[in-house]
């Protein structure tokens, strides 16, 4: 059985007030805080970035517990990216842009030294509001037939309304921005996407 993993992406966060944002999404039940990274060519850090190696020892210096990059532009070199992110004790993960088919990432994860975790972006990287797409959920069923306790991560579009077709193909972590910050209550959008992720798993 895998664990609920519910990050708030902090790309819909008030940026002037970074630090206690990020105060409240802990206080109102997150489990990973979301950084989208971005270079404009292309804490769970997803690095949307073209030369992530660049950015390994930063970010662990900085407190990163988890960094995530893209397979599209890591398909020669990720041994060595993975390799060195787990080096710097941070937890590594990949990404797949939702036009890569996703036996992209099969090799990653059966690797000797593998990824531990995958995201399925349900948008188009890059800016946050977008709509869900429903037809990645392939993407995250074939991931959970063939990997039973990997992270299967989930981003883009994610609340109320898209949680439960999510959680019922398999992702049990979830990247949330609009729906969390713009909540009333964030608190009790958290604890609806955690339910919806422990009310999914098979029943052993």
């Amino acid at each position: 059985m895998v664990k609920a993993k519910i990050a708030p992406s902090m790309l819909s966060s008030d940026f002037s007030n970074l630090a206690s944002e990020a105060e409240r999404m802990l206080r109102c039940g997150a489990d990973w805080l979301h950084m989208d990274i971005m270079d404009g060519a292309y804490l769970d850090c997803h690095l949307m970035v073209t030369n992530p190696l660049d950015y390994v020892e930063p970010f662990a210096k900085a407190g990163a517990s988890g960094f995530t990059f893209h397979i599209e532009v890591c398909e020669d070199n990720w041994q060595e990216l993975v390799k060195e992110i787990k080096s710097k004790g941070m937890k590594a993960g990949v990404s797949l842009k939702p036009g890569t088919p996703v036996e992209k990432v099969y090799p990653l994860v059966e690797a000797k030294d593998p990824v531990e975790m995958v995201l399925i972006m349900t948008v188009e990287p890059g800016f946050g509001g977008q709509k869900f797409m429903p037809e990645m959920m392939d993407k995250v069923r074939a991931l959970r037939a063939n990997y039973p306790s990997l992270d299967i991560e989930v981003d883009g579009g994610l609340g109320p309304s898209t949680i439960d077709v999510a959680t019922s193909a398999g992702a049990n972590c979830i990247v949330a921005g609009s729906s969390v910050f713009g909540a009333p209550d964030p608190a009790q959008v958290i604890s609806l996407l955690r339910k919806s992720v422990e009310d999914s798993q098979p029943v052993s």
